[in-house]
């Protein structure tokens, strides 16, 4: 999980849904920029707002404990523990006060993230058709391969995007698209341009 800027993100509300567990809203989402990825139209994403109310001001003994953060760690404890299967990724959006949940559609899944929304929380929830265990698997199956490319193009990065793809960073994606697609298929791979200098950041973390 990693925090995500939202550059461009616009959001119409179409439908709303009233639920024991906060008010849904169907939301539409387009225009959001990503590392050279561009402007794309993403699906619409259901909303839930959260209506519970949280912990008395006695417990709050840390300044990091915010409604938004026990929910990222309730978020994640599910993940790993019951929902695996169908969680791909998180992002948070820490101005909005919103979390974004990219999952295979559960029901289940979303009634326990929601149902432990404090009030004014958002979740946004992104369908998606991969689990993350899959992405991880796939992107260290591209990683131990990264010197096969050597002369031929320069790879860069490789990180699981929590959107459900992995993110392969090169410096000429028209020759490293196709042969990467290549050795290990088009689906959930996305191959980008990276400059050397956003490569040695990754790699002096």
């Amino acid at each position: 999980m990693r925090n995500r800027v939202r550059i461009a993100t616009a959001a119409v509300a179409t439908a709303l849904v009233v639920t024991g567990v906060g008010l849904w809203v169907r939301e539409s989402e387009s225009g959001h920029s990503d590392g050279g990825l561009g402007a794309e139209v993403r699906p619409e994403a259901a909303l839930c707002v959260g209506s519970r109310p949280g912990p008395s001001a006695a417990t709050n003994d840390t300044s990091d404990d915010t409604p938004l953060n026990r929910l990222i760690t309730h978020i994640d404890s599910l993940a790993r523990e019951r929902h695996a299967d169908v969680f791909t990724g998180l992002s948070v959006d820490e101005d909005a006060g919103a979390a974004d949940l990219y999952r295979i559609p559960s029901p289940a899944f979303d009634e326990a993230v929601c149902e432990a929304a404090e009030q004014g929380v958002q979740v946004r929830l992104h369908d998606t058709d991969v689990d993350r265990a899959a992405l991880d698997a796939l992107a260290e199956r591209i990683s131990e391969d990264m010197t096969r490319w050597d002369g031929t193009f320069d790879m860069r990065e490789v990180a699981v995007d929590e959107r459900g793809w992995v993110h392969v960073g090169v410096d000429e994606p028209g020759t490293a698209e196709p042969l990467v697609h290549g050795a290990f298929g088009e689906e959930h791979i996305r191959v980008v341009h990276v400059g050397q200098a956003s490569a040695d950041r990754t790699q002096n973390g």
